[in-house]
């Protein structure tokens, strides 16, 4: 590709802090035009579904087309611009980044979503600055106003991502120990998969900028048990300087059992009994999240998660499967793939 990259994004969404990071240290050029979801600017094709970020990437004919996902956007990413690549060359741990980045993208968000509407401190800091990141020059009386709508509507909706009294402990105890691990594998190795940055560096990247810089309840847990952490957020926030690093070489995949044992303790039960109720036609579901009853709607994109990670699994050659199998068994991420 040729010319800059355009996206519409904003400070306040991870997946656009996650995009920002990566696009920053693959020294991909790029424009971000702060927004929201409401729309992109005039003469901006609209996506199918409003998200950020909103990637504008010219088709064959060369007009802009509004992409989203950021997962999928990192692959393409890939093909076109070759240096500097996030995504590991050897196929088992490539295919760990993509449980990993899973992870981070559809259970941290929960944590996320969790902290910043939960509490009504954090609820009443974050509004008025969500309102800002999208329009600064709007008067105080219309920011109040409308950051008291935004607010409702969030807190309305904490039950759709599985946020509420049921849940609160299981969430914020995970989170809690997602700081530990994180901690332990950034003092060891700086980053997840090794000594350079990978797509699931990112993806963790994103959800905690949020947790660990703008959510006051988060903050202070990251400032009690992990300021290292912190300390890893503020500098993956531009890794364009960084050079070299090797990923994991097999001997070292040990070093990943912590961070994939909570991977199954947590987010593998929630998609498997997400993904049955999608399969059953329910609307809500129960199981059991680390001993205790987790409760919500099904989510079917979730599903539809689950049911990409089967398929990257069985795509994996008899070697990589193999290699996968003996670092998952025993961190309950297997359970992903018995029926898959």
């Amino acid at each position: 590709m040729t010319g800059r990259l355009e996206l519409v994004g904003a400070p306040g969404s991870p997946y656009t802090r996650k995009m920002l990071a990566l696009l920053r240290y693959r020294h991909i050029a790029h424009n971000v035009i702060w927004g929201g979801t409401m729309g992109p600017p005039t003469g901006y094709p609209r996506p199918k579904v409003a998200l950020l970020p909103t990637f504008f990437f010219p088709d064959r004919e060369g007009n802009l087309e509004a992409v989203v996902d950021s997962t999928p956007i990192i692959r393409r990413l890939e093909k076109d611009y070759p240096d500097r690549s996030v995504i590991p060359d050897q196929e088992a741990l490539r295919f760990i980044d993509l449980l990993i980045e899973d992870y981070a993208d559809e259970w941290l968000t929960k944590a996320m979503f969790h902290f910043r509407w939960a509490f009504e401190d954090d609820a009443g800091h974050v509004a008025p600055l969500l309102i800002h990141w999208a329009n600064p020059n709007l008067p105080d009386e219309q920011v109040a106003a409308m950051a008291s709508q935004f607010s409702k509507r969030q807190i309305d909706r904490l039950y759709v991502v599985g946020s509420n009294k049921v849940t609160a402990r299981t969430i914020e105890d995970s989170y809690v120990r997602l700081l530990g691990l994180l901690d332990t594998l950034i003092q060891q190795q700086g980053f997840i998969l090794g000594s350079r940055p990978s797509s699931c560096d990112f993806a963790l990247h994103g959800q905690l900028t949020q947790l660990t810089q703008i959510e006051p309840t988060s903050m202070a847990l990251t400032t009690k048990y992990a300021q290292r952490v912190r300390g890893w957020i503020d500098r993956m926030e531009d890794m364009s300087g960084h050079k070299g690093g090797d990923w994991l070489a097999e001997d070292q995949y040990g070093s990943l059992q912590g961070l994939l044992s909570e991977i199954g303790r947590t987010y593998a039960p929630f998609l498997v009994a997400n993904a049955a109720a999608a399969g059953s036609g329910a609307q809500d579901f129960e199981t059991e999240i680390d001993g205790r009853l987790w409760q919500q709607p099904v989510f079917a994109y979730q599903a539809k998660c689950l049911a990409a990670l089967r398929e990257a699994y069985q795509g994996l050659s008899a070697d990589a499967q193999t290699r996968v199998d003996r670092l998952l068994t025993g961190t309950g991420c297997e359970a992903l793939f018995v029926a898959g």
